[in-house]
């Protein structure tokens, strides 16, 4: 019984030593594994949490790279990281920033717009719970003016959409 009691504590001790060497993915790997649009949102749906704390604090936006090792940020943050993997995975997604303005004042939002088959499409995952109604992925839409009419559709507290155009910082038009 002895005995047993100390293989099993070995192996277990083995196994934790495995684990701890392990590396993970880095941002990097994992994008090159990603063969669509579809693999970022689900990463961003299902690992990026909205970080109140860093909200209206003028902080400069995260590389895409810190902001998967934190699995955190703000919309800015998301939208970066987004637009990165995007462009990593299908440079003919041409994606580009979106500058959202809201009526009401501060905050103001930022989103990913994306292209497949002269069609636009927005991803957004980093809205916060407050303004949950406006993520996902959003299209096929025309034009921004399209997916403006949809914000505009929304009823979100603090929140009215006075216009919508690509961030020329981004590369956009």
């Amino acid at each position: 019984m002895k005995r047993m009691l100390s293989l099993t504590f070995i192996l277990w001790l083995a196994f934790l030593a495995s684990c701890a060497t392990m590396k993970s993915a880095t941002y990097e790997e994992t994008v090159a594994q990603w063969t669509s649009y579809k693999d970022v949102a689900n990463w961003m749906s299902k690992n990026f949490q909205y970080e109140y704390s860093r909200k209206n604090s003028g902080a400069q936006a995260r590389n895409p790279e810190q902001t998967f090792k934190l699995r955190s940020g703000v919309c800015q943050d998301g939208a970066n990281f987004a637009r990165d993997a995007l462009n990593r995975i299908n440079p003919d997604y041409h994606a580009r920033i979106v500058y959202i303005k809201n009526r009401l004042g501060p905050p103001h939002h930022l989103v990913a717009a994306f292209t497949m088959g002269a069609k636009l499409y927005i991803m957004d995952y980093a809205a916060g719970a407050r303004w949950a109604s406006m993520m996902g992925v959003h299209g096929p839409y025309d034009s921004l003016t399209e997916y403006e009419r949809f914000l505009s559709s929304l009823q979100i507290w603090g929140f009215e959409v006075e216009n919508v155009r690509f961030n020329s910082r981004s590369g956009g038009e």
